[in-house]
């Protein structure tokens, strides 16, 4: 067993096998270490995400290792029959690639209980393991667009079901009717680690009426009295918060804001909590105030201006202050230009959004599908009325157009901090200076999933073996085979299978949040980075 550096405030826990990592996992469960704050189970690995200012690394690290992982595979979880029609567009395929025939296929797969290993992928999705070790397939070579809801696939060893439609590559050989992923049960996952399986054939069984899972509450779409309209949606215009932490067990990441900072200070400045959602937005946003209104937008280099209401006598237009509240008056609409400098913009209401939380947070996640829709021309968005007279006391100097100023521009480079490992064994020897050497363009595939960079040289490994499916965080560095790394933001995947060649230090992912498309990024590597001083971001 050995730990791994994955950033400031997260290490990885790497053991010989997945029994091993399931029993680590269940240890710190059943006895958690003070200041830890999630996990992340996967094939041979424990993400530990921690926090620094109750436990350092190295303490940390020593704890860890000291924990005993000799404990077999769960056998008495909580029993799930999941009644399977095996009627899978690649059962005849596995069947041949396994020389079995089609039924015996069937009988092997029905014939073991499983354990759910650990979560990831999509929520709701469980890596199932203690299958017959003879049912062992690859992926397909050309993973499909979109597959179903409900399908039960294999890969390698693994056997799991589709929780809704996303694109995959394992090999579907039936389909079930039971909701993997449902927000309106309590949990919403069906399967959490621990759990036990049993495949049942229910191939004669009429197929049931699709179960609709309701990922995320319609905001209102009639007026009301106090809200404010979407006239123009602008770009990438959604709700966020500080993100749903500590939900892995479903297989939920945290998503939230891009910038917290910016986030937390658009909610103070209109005196709400600094937890509280606000819009954030690439530009272009317009919003119609219904009833009177208090706002102030922070974050990137935005315009704003206010448009008077239709019949208003007097003036047509005014424009609002970069990091101050101001007034919106009834009918009026605010509309917020394209960044000049900086990528998001958030705007914060008094009294916060009136729309329910998913899993306790109003963030949308454009991967998982979770939260609230995003925003789109006629939304109506209530607003809590409240009684605050004044805003909140801000620091000086953490409003106003000076934050904003210091953010990158298009064509400009900013440097980032970045923290080695846990995977920087596996590249080539010049793959580290190439890292730091040159600048990396931001390209316009990039979005809230991740930044996708373009050197001129990519990065190269020396170890080309697959790498087991483990956690991933915010700011991590993922080198897929081109060798053009992606930088994870606030809307990854759990977890994923590209070696992390290192993350950008947590301190700094509020800026990395803000680089635009066409700007630069240099790396600079730190080897002892602060923590004293930095947040949970």
């Amino acid at each position: 067993m050995r730990v791994l550096p994955v950033n400031t405030d997260v290490l990885l826990v790497e053991v010989d096998e997945l029994a091993q990592a399931v029993a680590l996992n269940q240890s710190l469960i059943d006895d958690p270490i003070e200041g830890v704050f999630e996990l992340v189970p996967a094939a041979r690995t424990v993400m530990v995400r921690f926090r620094p200012t109750r436990i350092d690394a190295e303490e940390l690290s020593r704890l860890l290792l000291a924990r005993d992982v000799s404990a077999p595979l769960g056998s008495d979880g909580a029993l799930v029959d999941v009644p399977v029609r095996y009627d899978g567009d690649d059962l005849a395929e596995v069947a041949q690639l396994l020389e079995m025939t089609v039924d015996e296929v069937i009988v092997r797969h029905t014939g073991s209980i499983y354990t759910v290993a650990f979560t990831g992928f999509a929520p709701g999705f469980s890596y199932l393991v203690g299958g017959d070790p003879r049912l062992d397939v690859p992926r397909r070579t050309t993973p499909r667009t979109a597959i179903p809801a409900g399908a039960v696939g294999l890969a390698g060893t693994y056997s799991g079901v589709y929780p809704r439609v996303s694109p995959g590559g394992w090999q579907i050989i039936g389909t079930t009717d039971l909701p993997m992923f449902d927000l309106r049960l309590d949990p919403p996952a069906t399967l959490r680690p621990g759990m036990r399986v049993r495949f049942v054939d229910a191939s004669d069984a009429a197929p049931q009426p699709t179960t609709v899972t309701v990922d995320a509450p319609a905001v209102a779409s009639t007026r009301l009295d106090h809200a404010l309209t979407v006239v123009q949606p602008g770009l990438g215009g959604t709700l966020q918060d500080l993100g749903r932490a500590g939900h892995a067990d479903l297989g939920v990441s945290r998503s939230g804001a891009l910038d917290h900072d910016a986030a937390r200070l658009a909610s103070r400045l209109v005196g709400n909590a600094s937890d509280v959602a606000s819009i954030e937005t690439h530009g272009g946003l317009q919003l119609r105030a219904a009833g009177e209104q208090v706002l102030a937008v922070t974050g990137a280099e935005v315009t704003l201006t206010v448009h008077a209401a239709a019949g208003h006598a007097g003036a047509s237009r005014r424009t609002a202050v970069l990091g101050q509240a101001f007034a919106l008056r009834d009918g009026e609409t605010l509309e917020v230009g394209f960044p000049t400098r900086g990528s998001v913009a958030y705007v914060g209401v008094r009294g916060g959004f009136a729309v329910a939380p998913v899993l306790d947070s109003l963030s949308t996640d454009v991967l998982s599908g979770l939260g609230p829709e995003p925003l789109a021309t006629g939304t109506v968005l209530p607003v809590h009325r409240s009684a605050v007279a004044a805003v909140a006391q801000v620091w000086p100097g953490e409003a106003g157009g000076d934050a904003a100023a210091a953010l990158p521009a298009p064509n400009e480079t900013v440097t980032l901090d970045v923290v080695l490992g846990p995977r920087t064994e596996m590249f080539a020897a010049d793959a580290l200076a190439t890292l730091f050497a040159q600048e990396w363009s931001v390209t316009p595939q990039s979005n809230r999933v991740g930044l996708r960079l373009h050197g001129e040289t990519p990065l190269v490994r020396s170890d080309h073996r697959e790498l087991a499916s483990e956690g991933t965080a915010s700011g991590a560095l993922q080198v897929p085979p081109s060798g053009q790394p992606v930088l994870f933001m606030a809307d990854h995947p759990l977890t994923g299978g590209y070696p992390v060649i290192g993350s950008v230090a947590s301190y700094h992912l509020n800026l990395a949040g803000q680089v635009p498309i066409g700007a630069r990024i240099r790396f600079r590597q730190v080897t002892d980075a602060p923590t004293s001083d930095s947040k949970e971001n």
